[in-house]
């Protein structure tokens, strides 16, 4: 009975060591990182996203002059704002905070050119693709 009794004992000592030197290490390489910079990049992603429909969203009252410069300049600040707080949210070094980063940058050149340029839609298309590939690296944790 001894015998049987120390050979369980040993066998459930080699998994626990298994475990605590291989297992532990994996999972927490595996899911505590990833959740902390999933979550950054999400945040940096969506303030990006919000930043673009804020300006995507009202740019149409904006087609054809005569421009409310009043109007224009309160959508501006809007805008600024919204692109500050997602420039703060993007500085992780991860390809998703770098790509979302990109894409402010050139929405704020489009915003900073005055009042809707004539390529105005091409520009928020690149925008809105850049915003959507860093939210697909976000989610694959890049």
């Amino acid at each position: 009975m001894q015998g049987k009794t120390l050979i369980k004992l040993l066998i459930v000592a080699a998994i626990a060591v298994f475990v605590w030197k291989k297992g532990i290490p994996w999972w927490n390489e595996h899911h505590s990182g990833t959740s902390a910079t999933s979550a950054a990049d999400d945040s940096c992603v969506s303030a990006a996203v919000e930043a673009s429909e804020a300006w995507g969203s009202s740019i149409g009252r904006f087609a054809n002059p005569p421009y409310d410069l009043s109007a224009w300049g309160d959508l501006h600040s809007r805008v600024e704002h919204d692109m500050r707080n997602a420039e703060g949210k993007c500085r992780c070094i991860a390809d998703s905070c770098t790509t979302a980063r990109t894409a402010m940058s050139e929405l704020r050149s489009l915003v900073n050119d005055g009042p809707p340029p004539s390529d105005a839609v091409q520009r928020q298309e690149a925008i809105d693709n850049a915003i959507n590939s860093a939210r697909d690296l976000a989610h694959q944790g890049k």
